[in-house]
């Protein structure tokens, strides 16, 4: 349990120190638009991850935070190259830039990642993954 919650812990802050760490391609012209449809009010922010397989729950790729509007926050990660990446995103509900957790380790504020996967325990590279080939990507998160 202590190390989901360091790998949590870790995950989220890193995506508020880490925005827009990658070296870009001066090919890159691809555009990932990202939204999360549910979340339960507009308090704080939503932010969001950018992560390839090599960083996940690291260092991000990219990095953005967006306000909420009827349950609704959009962002864009543009000059992405191809390849395979995951988002992971989560709701800052009282805007201290990081993912709050109960006593016993549960969160206390919403998150996701990309494919929308079920899983139990830390976000996985494997289930989030999505590949970027020379398109524009439209995707939704749901909380």
């Amino acid at each position: 349990m202590q190390q989901f919650l360091i790998t949590i812990a870790l995950l989220f802050s890193g995506i508020i120190v880490g925005q827009n760490s990658e070296k870009t391609s001066l090919e890159a012209s691809n555009s990932i638009t990202v939204s999360v449809v549910n979340a339960l009010n507009d308090n704080g922010f939503v932010n969001f991850a950018l992560f390839n397989k090599e960083n996940f729950r690291k260092l991000p790729v990219k990095a953005s935070s967006s306000n909420i509007i009827n349950g609704k926050s959009t962002t864009v990660f543009n000059n992405v190259p191809d390849g395979n990446y995951a988002i992971i995103c989560y709701h800052d509900e009282n805007e201290n830039k990081r993912l709050d957790f109960e006593t016993n380790g549960m969160p206390k504020e919403n998150y996701g990642t990309s494919n929308n996967p079920l899983n139990f325990g830390p976000p996985e590279f494997e289930s989030s993954k999505f590949e970027l080939t020379n398109e524009n990507l439209i995707l939704e998160i749901k909380f």
